[in-house]
């Protein structure tokens, strides 16, 4: 066998017509090509990576003593300029215990992850194609350390060490997703993220506010896009692959198709997808709380409450969505490159299951209907990347930015034929101007600028679906309401010896809010607000590496989160019976962090990594009783309801530790794992008392054995979520009672519960590769924490991508 790889890669060599300035990359094992290998100089202020034929260019590193080579799971090698441009071939030897893996969250630029004193994860393309995750949230969980929330099918709110929704934030392609009405109830927005379409996806545990200004307090979600690759030899090159998914549970399927057109100074790409998931059937074995026994349906013009024919099947979960992606790429020279990003995601109506299954009465369901209108998210992105050095810098990156985001809600009571509806939009544009200086005696240097604006408009009225009258009602947002925001940060890594790094931060950010009040339907005291802050973040961190195998480090690390439209100037049901009204006085919430961890190799087998954290919120924006004009309850929607307000009233503390490994049994067999527990309570500043933080998910695990041979991968795997109990339940969870099992005392609590699971790869050839997986495979029901929907039973997934 290696005689025979010997001689393919000798006819490779003289047949394969590449130029001296180009280089293919593959595996030494199997001869595969290594598509997404990188190669950097050893600052990281030229980078490249490979293809999806493994091919790279290197004409900008022309006179580079050591250039880095890396691929997650593979050996990392270090050579001259003039070595590599003498192989038209390099090998990479597998190796996936290792501390040098390549991250871009930390200090938005290529990094070394030893170097940076945080914990950081990231998921690969190819752990993406070999997982099939339905969307960009499944996706998170690969990361083996992120809870996912799901109010309905169509969602995925992740939890990151306590913290969720508007106190994470999530970046595309350097562009912040969070936008003036993200939300502290679960949002959804992550799932407009097609994960089909990802380079790899990376996740920063803890306060990232230096770097990403507000809304990192829990952490960063930091996804990368495919990228339009250049020709390298003269000539056209046309690369395209398409994939199909189908899965049994929801009757699901998801098509993607992408292609890439690239000249010596020009490329272009295109991606496209679309899916289509049916209702979810969940298992067949577990707590009867979660059957679906009945449903919603308008017969001969009156609401009914049915029967459910088949109570595994979870009616009104399905839906659809289709994903564009267009990227176009001028390569000015070899220093400066001109990158353009068109991205569009649009879905079918999204019903809102978790509402769905809310009872009026023993006998009645509450609503006729509840769900969300088409999901709309754009964005356009225009990125100038100069990495010719000058004084002031060795790279810049200018980024412009425009995103619109657009949603609706509509609902109904059963027995009422008001269909109530709320549209919202936001125009987000966003500016940032981001350097690095290496200067000598080790020390670097990151810093910028950014600006954001968002621009809202709300609308809301109920139609009669009877008579098809239209009457207006108040809107969820004051319409014409906006936010601005400015900042500058500096961030220094020093090396001060070969074994400690030290890394400091500081960013100010200052932001206005403004918002003009309908007093049409609610006669609000004020007609007008305007809400302008200012904060200071700092971070300081240090790492140690006293050998090539071993890393520790340590920070301390401040955010922030600046109140926003959704916290300032909503008016909207937190759930039936209770509405929330403004509060124009809110401050923004701040964090501080202390976290320390350490990762450790042992021979050339086994990996393992600890981290420990804690985090105290102060101002925390959360909900409380209140009144409105003096009064305790107020119509909403035609019910009398309880009032409640957003107020900085409370402080919440997070503690928690995550720890991973990694081992390789043999050639062909390892295994690993992640565990994470976390224990999160906010103080109580009527009773003194502290009670159960919220989005404080559950203690939850992951245990992976997986054989590898050539051209096949298998892996059987489990997950476990541990119970909460009704007295660890938040209070507001507590209330929460359609979406919970009873425990022994008829209290609601949250079951704890296991899967196994497998997932299988085949090469078929160079163009075809083949996926199969049993997800569920014991077909339990269960209910992660705080989700609204079942997840699925058994559920078998088969799929394929072929390269055209």
């Amino acid at each position: 066998m290696p005689f025979l790889f010997s001689l393919v890669s000798l006819l490779m060599i003289f047949s394969y017509s590449l130029s001296a300035q180009n280089v293919k990359i593959l595996d030494a094992t199997s001869g595969e090509s290594l598509p997404a290998t990188s190669i950097t100089n050893t600052n990281f202020s030229k980078s490249v990576i490979s293809n999806s034929k493994g091919v790279a260019s290197i004409s900008s590193f022309i006179g580079e003593d050591s250039l880095i080579i890396r691929h997650i799971g593979f050996k990392t090698e270090i050579v001259s300029y003039e070595i590599l441009s003498s192989k038209p071939v390099f090998l990479l030897n597998r190796e996936n215990i290792n501390l040098d893996e390549i991250i871009v969250s930390a200090n938005k630029w290529e990094q070394t992850a030893s170097d940076i004193p945080y914990k950081v994860e990231s998921v690969s393309m190819s752990e993406i194609s070999f997982y099939n995750p339905q969307n960009a949230a499944d996706l998170l969980e690969l990361t083996g350390k992120v809870f996912i929330q799901k109010s309905q099918q169509a969602g995925g709110s992740p939890m990151i060490r306590g913290f969720s929704t508007n106190r994470v934030l999530i970046v595309v392609d350097g562009v912040r997703m969070n936008n003036a009405i993200f939300r502290s109830g679960n949002i959804q927005n992550v799932i407009v993220i097609d994960g089909g379409s990802l380079l790899d996806a990376e996740v920063l545990f803890g306060p990232g506010s230096v770097m990403y200004g507000s809304d990192a307090i829990g952490g960063v979600m930091d996804f990368h896009t495919i990228k339009p690759f250049f020709s390298y030899n003269g000539s056209l090159y046309f690369d395209a692959n398409a994939s199909f998914k189908f899965s049994t549970a929801n009757n699901g399927s998801t098509a993607g198709l992408n292609f890439n057109l690239g000249w010596e100074k020009f490329s272009s790409l295109t991606a496209l997808s679309y899916s289509d998931f049916g209702d979810v059937k969940m298992g067949s074995t577990g707590p009867d709380e979660y059957l679906r026994n009945y449903y919603q349906e308008r017969i001969n013009g009156n609401d009914s409450t049915v029967p459910n024919p088949d109570n595994l099947i979870q009616k009104s979960s399905g839906y659809s969505q289709f994903n564009i992606l267009q990227k176009f790429a001028l390569k000015v020279s070899d220093n400066l490159l001109f990158d353009l990003g068109i991205y569009h995601s649009g879905s079918s109506n999204s019903p809102r299951y978790d509402r769905l299954i809310e009872f009026q009465n023993p006998s009645t369901l509450r609503s006729a209907e509840w769900y969300y209108g088409p999901q709309e998210w754009s964005l356009g992105r225009f990125t100038i990347t100069n990495s010719n050095p000058s004084s002031y810098f060795d790279r810049f990156s200018l980024t412009l930015a425009a995103q619109r985001s657009a949603e609706s809600r509509y609902d109904r009571r059963t027995g009422n034929n008001f269909l109530r509806e709320n549209k919202e939009e936001v125009n987000l544009y966003s500016f940032n101007f981001d350097l690095d200086k290496s200067i000598t005696g080790g020390l670097t240097l990151f810093y910028g600028i950014e600006s954001i604006f968002n621009f809202v408009t709300s609308s809301g009225q109920r139609t009669n679906i009877v008579t098809g009258a239209v009457q207006p009602v108040a809107s969820r947002y004051p319409d014409g309401s906006k936010t601005q925001s400015y900042a500058a940060y500096l961030v220094s890594k020093y090396k001060l010896s070969d074994k400690i790094i030290l890394n400091a931060g500081l960013r100010y950010t200052y932001y206005t809010l403004s918002a003009l009040f309908d007093t049409t339907f609610y006669k609000f005291p004020f007609t007008d607000i305007q809400n302008n802050n200012g904060a200071f973040n700092g971070s300081i961190g240090a790492v140690y590496k006293p050998s090539k195998n071993t890393n520790v480090y340590a920070n301390i690390s401040t955010g922030f989160r600046a109140p926003n439209i959704d916290d300032i100037g909503k008016v909207f049901d937190s759930e039936p019976g209770s509405v929330i009204v403004p509060n124009p006085a809110l401050k923004p919430e701040t964090a501080l962090n202390f976290e320390t961890g350490a990762a450790q190799i042992f021979g050339d087998f086994l990996k393992t990594d600890l981290s420990l954290f804690y985090t105290i919120l102060s101002n925390a924006i959360v909900r409380r009783e209140g009144s409105f004009n003096g009064a305790d309850s107020i119509d909403y929607g035609g019910v009398l309801s309880k009032v409640l307000t957003l107020s900085n009233a409370a402080s919440a503390y997070v503690w928690g530790i995550q720890a991973g490994i990694l081992a390789e049994l043999s050639k062909n067999f390892s295994i690993s794992g992640n565990l994470n527990y976390q224990t999160g309570e906010e103080d109580d500043e009527i009773t003194g008392q502290r009670n159960p933080l919220r989005h404080s998910a559950p203690f939850f695990s992951n245990l992976n054995l997986r054989y590898s041979t050539e051209g096949f991968t298998s892996e059987i795997y489990l997950i476990y979520n541990s119970e909460i109990s009704f007295d660890k339940l938040a209070i507001s969870e507590r209330e929460k009672t359609a979406i919970y099992a009873l425990d022994q005392n008829n209290k609601p609590y949250s079951p704890d519960w296991f899967t196994l699971n497998l997932k299988s790869s085949y090469k078929v050839s160079h163009n075809l590769k083949l996926f199969f997986g049993i997800e569920n495979i014991l077909d339990k029901r269960y209910r992660p924490y705080s989700s609204g929907i079942v997840a699925p039973g058994r559920n078998f997934i088969f799929s394929f991508q072929a390269g055209l």
